[in-house]
């Protein structure tokens, strides 16, 4: 295939960006989205041009840093799957493929398609932990759990933190993210004691990393790729207001 790439080119956060075009031939119908970058910026490179920067790691779907917007989609036209894991079969001989960073202002522009998203990590240290104490491994089966807890507890824990509930969002929320984490260890005994400073805690540092207010429209959860559901806004929602109702934090 051949195809036309109008790509985000920006020197670094301080800067203005803007969407450069590039043509790209020779494409096969079964090299990943990122393979098919790769090309471009072997490319660019043979001509003395500066390759395209986009982030990148596992390339199996799972560590979720291939975080791109594409068409207008977060990681691309396909539901429930990473930038590293569409396939270009996905795309058309002649077509024209729009390739954007993540648009929030808690997420700023480091260089052309790579952003930083180090405001999750931030949350997540606000209060994604439990208190553990030393010594040796507990029995796995020392705590018994319902399997239907366990199972939603699970279904949780497979956020990827890669951002693109954020960036479906048109408010940038990161509410689907931060429910993930307070659901997955609200729902378990070992998350118990940290339960009210844990919502408490990570709802204030997502307010103080300006992302925006949730409004419910589900765009978030239909551009999810390891499908986290809207349940857990709910559950998020419900935690907080305990928490508020019970806390003891006079702030």
């Amino acid at each position: 295939m051949d195809l036309t790439l109008k790509v985000w080119r920006q020197k670094n956060r301080d800067t203005a960006g803007q969407l450069a075009t590039y043509p790209v031939k020779g494409v096969s119908p079964d090299m990943s989205f990122l393979e098919m970058l790769d090309v471009l910026n072997e490319d660019l490179m043979i001509r003395g041009e500066e390759p395209v920067a986009f982030d990148h790691d596992c390339r199996e779907g799972i560590c979720g840093a291939c975080s791109l917007f594409i068409n207008g989609r977060a990681h691309g036209p396909e539901r429930g799957t990473t930038t590293c894991q569409l396939h270009m079969r996905h795309f058309k001989d002649g077509d024209t493929i729009t390739i954007e960073p993540w648009r929030a202002a808690a997420f700023p522009v480091h260089k052309d398609l790579v952003v930083d998203r180090s405001a999750f990590d931030r949350i997540q240290q606000a209060g994604g932990y439990i208190s553990v104490n030393t010594g040796g491994v507990p029995d796995a089966n020392e705590i018994p759990i319902p399997k239907t807890i366990a199972d939603k507890a699970f279904d949780a824990a497979t956020c990827i933190q890669c951002g693109a509930c954020v960036a479906a969002c048109k408010n940038a929320s990161a509410m689907l993210f931060v429910s993930a984490k307070v659901s997955q260890l609200a729902l378990l005994p070992q998350g118990k004691p940290e339960r009210k400073t844990r919502v408490e805690n990570m709802v204030a540092q997502m307010d103080i990393e300006g992302f925006g207010a949730c409004t419910n429209t589900g765009a978030c959860a239909a551009e999810c790729p390891v499908g986290i559901s809207l349940e857990n806004i709910n559950m998020l929602r419900r935690e907080y207001i305990v928490a508020k109702a019970t806390s003891e934090n006079i702030a």
